[in-house]
């Protein structure tokens, strides 16, 4: 079962343009992210896809240096550019994870992928009902139900977000939530804007530019300092309209 996962970039961001390739301590956003995936003991390879606009070039030079495989497609349908990134390294299983999330962590897409190997739906994650903090999020689906969705889905919010015709449509596609017994999922763990970054900038720092510190770690870092929290807790997330 050749398991992909799929990190989308892109230099364009309404918020925080350039956000993935900003410096998290010494390492971009981008690499902090490659970096941690790689360490999932259930994914067989990293792609990072991004789009053919010269804008991009940036992160195909990143990748690179990464010695990360790229993938470039349309800048603007992300869902076709994931089919043709999964076909392209023929991913029979494919992992979604976006750039903009640099505290993902390994340990929670294991899980997630564990259990949508063991239960063997259309589509599995943790973001169906969220427990975790936002930031960790993973999707996993069969390539078949990645080619369906590529091929049905018409709302420009569903090709921009690559996922959502497959679990707003459960008549079609076999889903599966994966949560913690906990609540977490009031957490503000991903980038959208300046706020977000000084977050994440402060807990790199926290653990000194080492990337190898799992999520339990930052909750621990964060409930023994709100402060922390407090940096980006005021921000609103984008609706899946908003793009």
């Amino acid at each position: 079962m050749n398991v992909v996962a799929i990190v989308q970039a892109r230099m364009g961001s309404t918020r925080l343009p350039g956000k993935v390739l900003l410096d998290l301590e010494g390492r971009t956003m981008l690499a902090r992210v490659v970096r941690r995936l790689r360490r999932a003991t259930r994914v067989d390879r990293v792609v990072v896809a991004t789009s053919t606009s010269p804008a991009d070039d940036p992160i195909v030079d990143e990748c690179r240096r990464l010695r990360a495989a790229c993938f470039r497609g349309s800048e603007d349908d992300v869902l076709e550019r994931y089919f043709q990134a999964a076909g392209a390294y023929g991913a029979e299983t494919v992992v979604r994870v976006t750039s903009d999330c640099p505290l993902i962590d390994p340990g929670v897409a294991d899980r997630v992928i564990g259990e949508f190997l063991e239960v063997r739906p259309d589509y599995a994650s943790n973001v169906l009902r969220r427990t975790y903090p936002r930031g960790l999020d993973t999707e996993v689906m069969t390539a078949a139900a990645l080619a369906r969705a590529c091929c049905e889905a018409g709302e420009p919010y569903a090709r921009a977000h690559v996922t959502p015709y497959l679990y707003q449509h459960p008549e079609l596609f076999r889903l599966h939530s994966v949560v913690e017994l906990q609540d977490f999922s009031d957490g503000r763990w991903t980038v959208d804007c300046d706020d977000d970054l000084r977050f994440v900038r402060a807990v790199y720092a926290r653990f000194h530019g080492d990337d190898t510190f799992g999520w339990h770690d930052v909750y621990r870092a964060v409930a023994g300092d709100p402060g922390l929290a407090a940096l980006n807790r005021h921000v609103r997330q984008k609706r899946l309209v908003e793009g």
